[in-house]
């Protein structure tokens, strides 16, 4: 698809060109460019100063190799990334995702949604992400102890509580940031925020681990709010079962809604008396297992594979993919609105296809992007790091109560800049030029570098 505009139309053609075979880069920056051509007719001194050719391009770019012993005393090599995409506004921050889809091109497509996506929460972070190609599912605690240790010994190079501060992200939960904590204090000898997602008698915030589902919740609540609508007496679907879909599934209980669904790779589960969620925390946070163990368990639901149809044939008022990238599509999208779906929130990083965010937004469902709805864990993050500072702790309620005014205050600033620049009710629109604009601020107000 071309643009409109020529600078934005080259601009792309030049990240395809120069960033090849990395498709979900591409499709990330694109969106955000479609979301440009306003902007600079406003603004022209981002052109000038070449605001946008910068930020396409990460400030730095980290890949090495991470050795580690099996269980078997094999060695076996994956492969590590910590992408720093802009630190403008703040230190580089963003999580960790272990899973054997890693590759360069899904680390800058994250890192480059963390700019926008920090820039929303009014905290100072930049932007970036990493990873590794390693798959912690069915390995033993000592095997990915070995591998966040050997993660580590390359990656403390890069990072500092001052400088790039990682977060969990799939397959980075708890226990590996505690392992990978302790080689770094262990390594550089001094006890600093270095991470979040820590556990709470190291450091660790409370509310992180709620956060990313919790905060989902509070974005769609205010959708909803717009609209005149609320969670009570709605059906939900959340696609996913790791952290983000569990705690997106008690919030959305504890506001009045009924989650009907779940799911993992394998398929997914339909109770139609809504989700016993302590059964499903059982099941994954405790003994590891897949989510089709729950239909033992209330052999009322049913269980579905993947090769059965979709999660998003089940009807539903509310929609929340908290799965990972590109896992709803034009088709799926078109089910939910014949269904009824009058809100989609992304607990994902970029859950949705373009045809299916373009379909939402044509037949008026409220549409949350990733970078707006699912910030909430970010912004916990950034609390966690100004904790850490104050060497103290706050409560539960205080945490919370913090987040969910953070996510209000991403809302009302999509609301309002969408409806500034013309495209009322278009909260990706919103969000891309909103997010955008405080870093150009700063980019431009501190040279080019």
């Amino acid at each position: 698809m071309s643009f409109k505009n020529e600078y934005l139309n080259n601009l792309m053609q030049e990240v395809e060109r120069k960033n090849p075979a990395e498709a979900e880069f591409h499709q990330a920056v694109k969106e955000v460019l479609e979301s440009m051509e306003a902007v600079i007719e406003r603004n022209p001194e981002i052109q000038e100063k070449g605001v946008l050719d910068r930020i396409v391009e990460p400030e730095r770019v980290i890949m090495f190799r991470v050795p580690w012993v099996d269980d078997n005393g094999k060695v076996q090599v994956n492969r590590g990334f910590r992408v720093q995409y802009n630190s403008a506004i703040g230190p580089y921050k963003g999580g960790l995702r272990f899973h054997p889809s890693v590759n360069l091109g899904i680390i800058k497509f994250l890192g480059f949604e963390q700019i926008f996506k920090n820039s929303l929460t009014g905290l100072p972070m930049g932007g970036g992400k990493g990873g590794s190609d390693f798959d912690p599912k069915g390995k033993s605690d000592t095997e990915i102890m070995n591998f966040c240790h050997s993660f580590m010994r390359e990656l403390y190079r890069h990072i500092g509580p001052n400088t790039d501060v990682p977060a969990g992200d799939i397959g980075v939960g708890a226990r590996e940031i505690g392992f990978m904590f302790g080689m770094y204090r262990k390594i550089r000898n001094e006890y600093t925020g270095v991470l979040t997602g820590k556990g709470l008698n190291y450091g660790g915030s409370l509310v992180r681990k709620e956060a990313t589902g919790y905060g989902a919740c509070y974005f769609t609540d205010e959708m909803l709010k717009a609209r005149g609508e609320s969670f009570e007496g709605k059906t939900v679907v959340i696609s996913g079962s790791g952290n983000v879909a569990i705690y997106a599934t008690e919030k959305a209980t504890e506001l009045g809604g009924k989650v009907v669904a779940l799911s993992d790779s394998s398929g997914y589960i339909y109770d139609k008396d809504g989700i016993k969620l302590d059964t499903v925390k059982q099941l994954k946070e405790v003994e590891r297992k897949r989510i089709k163990e729950y239909v033992k368990i209330h052999p009322e639901a049913e269980y579905h594979e993947v090769s059965d149809g979709s999660i998003w044939d089940i009807p539903c008022h509310i929609a929340l993919p908290c799965a990972t990238q590109n896992e709803l599509f034009l088709e799926d999208a078109k089910t939910l609105v014949a269904n009824g779906c009058i809100a989609v929130a992304e607990g994902a990083n970029m859950p949705s296809t373009p045809e299916a965010v373009d379909y939402f937004i044509e037949k008026g469902v409220s549409f949350g992007p990733g970078k707006a709805a699912n910030a909430g864990g970010v912004a916990t993050s950034g609390l966690e790091m100004s904790q850490n500072s104050l060497r103290y702790s706050w409560t539960f309620e205080e945490v919370d109560e913090k987040l969910k005014q953070i996510m209000k205050n991403i809302f009302e600033s999509c609301h309002t800049t969408a409806k500034e620049y013309g495209y009322e009710n278009n909260y990706v629109i919103g969000a891309n030029i909103a997010g955008f604009l405080k870093v150009a601020d700063a980019m431009i107000a501190q040279g080019v570098i």
